[in-house]
């Protein structure tokens, strides 16, 4: 029987080029991304040639949407958000705010209206949360407290233009505003509070379902499934519950594909089988997500870069350099490390799918000229393509800044009390000490063995929420990041029998190696990594050991600290005791 061919025709022409387009920019040493969106560009209405079925393509862009923050949610757990809620709220709210005015001043400097610029901010001012993912699991940030935190902003970010998403229409009814026209909107609506207030309860309701209910009924779900010993039903069990609840949370509950995913990843994070799930949903993600950048790359039309090329640089120049310098500002005031600023700032210096969602609907509602969604689509391409370059810029922009601005190394530590041991710590507690870095999954297991077992300990954490709980639980901590001398420094590395880095960071690891060893040759060192090729590097670098993994690597550093560690005190108590008695 004839039937349409639609979608298998948009699936195969859409992975084929992106495969030759990928390939093409991987042998001429660019990013296989920037391939992706040309394939896109290649298969869009905008360029002569096949067009695909741009429908088709977005639904299914969606799908890697959906996978992809589910798999966020198989890493990223409630407690991992409210950790980093002090920076990530309200750097989020506040960078959202900045860019938006940015982008209402530029289009009312063009002739745009107050309304049609402020929903062009607000569009240029959320990041890609498919680019972020990427970007971090490539340079292994993904589990570090920058990554966390970089992660966690975006979160506050898809939250806040859920909110957006859902009072666009009664507030375009409200507006009542031509986007040609330059008289801003009179009208009024009474009903817009009631919308607002049914908008955060039905996300409340949601919320409080998969927190209650969810948590409860779906890792029980996950170990049923597994009993069987049926890998196939394993792997349907994981993509029948990341779509199934993105899908039912916007049918019922209004709230996007991708934050009803995300919720879905995190309760089933409670089930053992986490891991495992995460691992076998990966391949279905990569390819999914490639099937997204295909699809914005459809949406682009080259001309505008012909037509319009100011306002194109002026667009990506809030992107880039107007909010990422917002959220750099914003990081270095809440005292966080350098090197957290520059990470966050680099994360944010892109747009992506809620961009896209916004602009459609914008001009759908008459909020916006198709003119400024072929500027947005723009500045999504570019900074999308240049995003990876603006990472690779982290080290020598944080060497530089550091050099030359006395401002920044002000504000990034100056008078903080965390960055330095209070002056009322003995000093003999911090002499043959352990200076644990990194106080995550790994860093607390060895921190709290160390703790029952009275060994002297500083830990050094980038994560300032963690420090503040560490020194009102009695535990000596400073806040900063380790690969800077002076954190050590104030960890008295000079001082202590041994340095433990619990963060798989290898290139901050071995700075810290390298810092340690200067400032006390004999000090025994531990280093955590991944992969055998860094852990081979490691060992030639510090001389001590090397541990591989995660929740196995936590009890064999934790045993053999003890087991180095706790001999010593003893001696050093027994010594002690020996002095006190002695005439």
């Amino acid at each position: 029987m004839p039937h349409s061919v639609t979608l298998i025709t948009t699936i195969a022409v859409s992975f084929g080029l992106a495969l030759l387009m990928g390939l093409i920019a991987h042998r001429l040493k660019l990013p296989v991304l920037l391939g992706y969106l040309t394939a896109g560009v290649i298969l869009g209405s905008n360029t002569p040639g096949f067009v695909a079925d741009m429908e088709l393509s977005g639904q299914l862009a969606e799908i890697g949407v959906i996978l992809l923050m589910f798999g966020v949610g198989l890493h990223f757990s409630l407690d991992d958000l409210l950790a980093v809620r002090r920076i990530a709220l309200p750097g989020a709210l506040v960078q959202i705010a900045v860019a938006t005015a940015f982008g209402a001043i530029v289009a009312i400097s063009w002739g745009w209206n107050l309304v049609v610029g402020i929903v062009y901010g607000v569009a240029l001012s959320t990041a890609s949360t498919v680019v972020l993912l990427r970007a971090l699991e490539q340079r292994g940030l993904l589990k570090s407290v920058n990554g966390s935190i970089a992660v966690g902003w975006l979160i506050v970010e898809d939250l806040a233009m859920v909110l957006v998403l859902v009072l666009l229409p009664p507030l375009a009814g409200w507006m009542g505003v031509d986007p040609g026209s330059s008289t801003p909107p009179v009208q009024s609506d009474p009903n817009l509070l009631t919308t607002l207030l049914i908008t955060f309860g039905k996300v409340s309701v949601f919320v409080a379902l998969m927190l209650i209910v969810g948590k409860r009924v779906f890792p029980k779900l996950l170990w049923y499934v597994a009993s069987t010993n049926s890998q196939e039903l394993f792997i349907l069990s994981i993509i029948a519950v990341a779509i199934g609840i993105a899908y039912g949370s916007a049918m019922l509950f209004g709230v996007s594909f991708a934050l009803g995913a995300f919720f879905a990843g995190m309760v089933m994070r409670e089930s053992d089988l986490s891991h495992r799930a995460a691992q076998e949903s990966l391949p279905l993600r990569d390819a999914f997500s490639v099937l997204f950048f295909v699809s914005v790359g459809m949406l682009f039309d080259p001309n505008v870069l012909i037509d319009q090329p100011l306002r194109v640089l002026a667009t990506l120049g809030i992107i880039i350099v107007g909010k990422s310098l917002a959220a750099f500002l914003i990081v270095l005031v809440f005292r966080y490390p350098l090197n957290t600023a520059l990470t966050v700032s680099a994360s944010l210096a892109q747009i992506g799918e809620f961009s896209f969602i916004l602009a459609a609907l914008g001009v759908s509602l008459g909020l916006l000229p198709v003119e400024a969604q072929s500027l947005i689509l723009a500045g999504a391409f570019i900074s999308i393509t240049l995003n990876p370059l603006v990472f690779k810029i982290i080290e020598p922009a944080q060497a530089w800044i550091r050099a030359r601005s006395k401002l920044a190394r002000l504000l990034e530590r100056s008078d903080d009390p965390l960055a330095e041991l209070p002056t009322t710590v003995a000093s003999s507690y911090v002499t043959s000490h352990v200076v644990l870095v990194g106080y995550g999954r790994v860093g607390r297991y060895i921190g709290e063995a160390l703790a029952k077992k009275g060994t002297p300990l500083v830990v050094a954490e980038q994560n300032r929420e963690i420090v503040e709980g560490l020194r009102r639980s009695g535990i000596h901590a400073v806040a900063g990041d380790a690969a800077e001398p002076a954190v050590l420094i104030q960890a008295h590395i000079a001082r202590a029998a041994m340095l433990v880095i619990a963060v798989p960071d290898t290139l901050r690891a071995r700075r810290m190696i390298e810092i340690a060893r200067i400032l006390n040759p004999p000090v025994e060192i531990i280093v955590r990594t991944h992969n055998e090729e860094e852990a081979a590097l490691l060992r030639k670098e510090s001389g001590g050991e090397v541990f591989l993994g995660e929740h196995e690597l936590a009890l064999s550093m934790t045993r053999y600290v003890l087991e180095k560690v706790v001999p010593n005190n003893e001696k050093r108590e027994s010594s002690e005791l020996h002095s006190a008695k002695s005439p």
